[in-house]
């Protein structure tokens, strides 16, 4: 990489060992991209990033496998001559390690020009330049980067400059091609917002091979910080346009003491988040406030369902690229639940194989593994609602099928249900029992026009139907 990703991240060694489980890369919080000094600070340090192609360039490989020790010579290799013929950065830090004077050069990354369309390859000339002494440092635009040889400190690069993407991810961008900047715009010229841009980049192609889906956790990685951009972008919308959202109708006062704020000195100028935010105090509040109207009007919820994305469902094996594993396709997985939930809403609210439905409300959350799963409340007619233990009955059932009658039901239990000697290679069987203290019970829900399976239910959690939606 030419650069640091500095972020509130950690990888779960309890999520992911190296027998079983899937990489996870979290971001707690904003994500910092920062560029450090062309030349190390010390003679005796190692270089690093982009140091790597200025300085000591006779033993770069060895540098890099100091990084890693798993890394193989060979690739290596092969990718840095890639880089070396196609990259432009990758030209200009070259030409800039051949120089005699490089303590007194700095290292100049521009800005995408606004004529420039996105599908153009940049030159070296117009991706970077190299800057002797003071000259053209009055010429540097807004988003313009200036590195120097040498430095103690790291300088931050913003994330809606086009350089960001080719900078952080050489692997994904190697023809050093920009990504989303404030002023990217279509062929008709219309602005194209940041969630736009990567959703067309995630997008899969028939006759497109994407490195951007082939990167495994690189795009992982890739995926999560393209996400807090898009939340960034969003964020910083709401903070520039506060007039538009009407902010000062909003008590800042009252929200201050009911957040438990009572020093009027610490209130100042809030920024205030509307409930059209997804995820914030007032849209929460809304969603709330929503549920608990339907409820005052419908009556109580009669059935808890879940749903949980499964990767093993014949649409994600089937479009997997080879060598590829579900968790290195985050977008395959989440457009594949999201395709599943809405064929399970119709069956539901449309086709009542649990009755007629009068309202409902439901949230998608994620595992800590990556995989996305859906809670959903059914507040069912007054001439469906279970009332007795027979009508219980036909839904749910406590007890491990027949092999012999239903042997594909009963299969499906022991592989996804059951803990315990029945199903010890478990993920979460640690010395011979659970480790997160549930018992070997489970619920089934069944019905005729479909089959429902309920996640692993403790003793203490019966009262909670779960269920997981069977596919053949």
């Amino acid at each position: 990489m030419f650069s640091h990703l500095l972020q509130w991240s950690s990888y779960n060694d309890e999520l992911a060992d190296a027998r079983q489980g899937v990489y996870t890369y979290r971001a707690h919080g904003s994500i910092y991209h920062r560029i450090g000094g062309l030349l190390p600070l010390n003679s005796n340090d190692r270089p690093r990033f982009l140091q790597m192609y200025i300085y000591d360039t006779e033993h770069e490989n060895e540098h890099r496998m100091a990084e890693n020790a798993t890394l193989r010579v060979d690739i290596i290799d092969r990718i840095k001559n890639i880089l070396n013929e196609h990259n432009p950065f990758v030209h200009t830090l070259r030409h800039l390690a051949q120089r005699d004077d490089i303590q007194q050069c700095k290292f100049v990354i521009k800005e995408q020009p606004p004529n420039q369309h996105n599908y153009s390859m940049p030159s070296a000339s117009q991706v970077a330049a190299v800057v002797v002494g003071g000259d053209d440092i009055a010429n540097l635009k807004e988003r313009d980067v200036m590195v120097e040889s040498v430095t103690g400190r790291l300088m931050s690069t913003k994330e809606t400059a086009g350089y960001y993407d080719p900078l952080q991810y050489p692997l994904l961008f190697p023809y050093g091609s920009y990504g989303w900047d404030l002023n990217t715009r279509s062929l008709t010229g219309k602005k194209i917002t940041c969630r736009e841009f990567y959703s067309y980049m995630f997008q899969m192609r028939e006759c497109y091979d994407s490195i951007v889906l082939r990167a495994g956790r690189l795009t992982q990685q890739f995926a999560v910080d393209n996400c807090v951009k898009m939340q960034a972008s969003n964020l910083r919308w709401v903070a520039l346009n506060q007039d538009t959202i009407r902010a000062d109708l909003y008590k800042g006062l009252e929200d201050s003491y009911n957040a438990g704020e009572h020093n009027t000195e610490n209130v100042g100028r809030r920024t205030i988040l509307p409930s059209s935010f997804v995820g914030s105090p007032r849209d929460m509040h809304q969603r709330y406030q929503d549920a608990m109207a339907l409820v005052h009007k419908f009556g109580k919820p009669d059935i808890f369902l879940t749903m949980t994305c499964n990767p093993s469902w014949s649409e994600i094996v089937a479009e997997l690229l080879p060598g590829q594993q579900p968790h290195d396709r985050p977008d395959l997985l989440t457009r594949v639940f999201h395709a599943r939930l809405e064929e399970l809403k119709k069956d539901v609210l449309e086709r009542n194989v649990l009755g007629k439905v009068v309202a409902y409300v439901y949230v998608i959350e994620f595992q800590k593994r990556g995989l996305p799963h859906v809670h959903m409340l059914l507040i069912l007619d007054q001439s469906d609602k279970l009332a007795t233990p027979d009508d219980y009955d036909k839904i749910v059932r406590a007890e491990i099928p027949d092999q012999q009658q239903e042997p594909e039901l009963h299969k499906r239990i022991l592989k996804h249900m059951i803990h315990g000697v029945q199903n010890p290679r478990s993920p979460c069987m640690k010395q011979g029992s659970c480790k997160k203290g549930f018992l070997s019970h489970s619920l089934i829900v069944q019905s005729k026009e479909m089959t429902h399976i309920p996640s692993i239910v403790g003793v203490k959690m019966l009262h909670l139907y779960r269920y997981v939606r069977i596919h053949e």
